[in-house]
């Protein structure tokens, strides 16, 4: 237990830090979960976004953040097909 009259208060606050930090950190992991289960674009922008708060707020490394981001991009790249034309058949000569 903290003896000091400082250290009661910054107990005080690292508790409340630390209630916010962890209510993050479960919002982006939640986030996460979704976009890689239903790879839509606004999932997927959601939390990539939550990602960027988190980081912003010194949550989490922004190199986690970044390694996060990445790995929804591949996700939302892998979704897009190739639009290549269709072949059609030319009519054979005789």
């Amino acid at each position: 237990m903290p003896v000091t009259k400082t250290a009661k208060r910054a107990l005080r606050s690292s508790g409340k830090k630390s209630v916010v930090n962890k209510s993050i950190i479960a919002k982006l992991e939640i986030a996460i979960r979704v976009a890689k289960r239903n790879k839509k674009p606004g999932n997927i922008q959601a939390a990539i976004s939550l990602a960027d708060r988190a980081a912003k707020k010194k949550v989490i490394h922004k190199n986690k953040a970044a390694r996060i981001k990445s790995s929804l991009a591949k996700l939302a790249a892998v979704k897009k097909p190739s639009k290549a034309p269709k072949k059609t058949k030319s009519p054979k000569k005789k």
